[in-house]
This record gives C-alpha cells, structure tokens and sequence, in this order.
C-alpha cells in the first residue's frame, strides 16, 4: 500500500471515528508510528484534522465542526471547477485540487 492509498484510509476512518490514535493507526496499517504521524501531517494540509497531545503518543481527530455530509458539491458545480481548472495556473491549481479533494463527493 503505497502513501496516498493509507492516507486515503486514515481519513476515511477518521470520517467513520472522528479520533483515533497515532499507535492503534500505525498497528493497522502495519507501519511505525513516525509514518503515521508525517502521514497525519499531510492530511491536515488539505483536511480539517487536529493531533492531540495524550499518554500513549497521541491522537489524531477531525475537527468538531468539520461534518463531511454538509459539506458537498453538486455534480454542475464540480463540472464547473473542473472546466476552470485548465485555465489556472500556479497556486491557483493547487487551491482548486484542494477544494475538489475537500468538498467532492
């Protein structure tokens, strides 16, 4: 499994969960423990997803306010940024991809 596959499941887990920790994701996916956490780290690039300080290493979570279901777009409006997508350039791509990852269904 290589790191965006992973990543994909911690977040899906995460949406299933709402928190877990660094040990019980890095036992799961057979990986240590640091894997995890610079996995954690890219997520949260893109996602709404907090560490937490704690006893046995931490924890991962989503934020409370962060509720996927409430948050989608519409098949028109994710035609509508794909076919703007070509005409961007720079950042703006990268904003684009982040909010096509965030909010598609």
């Amino acid at each position: 499994m290589g790191a965006e596959e992973r990543r994909a499941e911690i977040y899906e887990l995460l949406l299933a969960k709402r928190q877990t920790t660094i040990d019980a994701l890095s036992t799961q996916f057979g990986v240590n423990e640091r894997t995890i956490r610079r996995d954690i780290e890219a997520l949260a690039l893109t996602r709404p997803i907090e560490t937490v300080r704690g006893r046995y290493g931490g924890g991962v979570k989503l934020m409370d306010w962060y509720h996927p279901q409430r948050t989608r777009l519409c098949p028109e409006q994710m035609k509508l940024l794909r076919k703007l997508a070509p005409s961007l350039c720079g950042d703006d791509v990268a904003v684009l991809n982040s909010i096509i990852d965030q909010f598609a269904p």
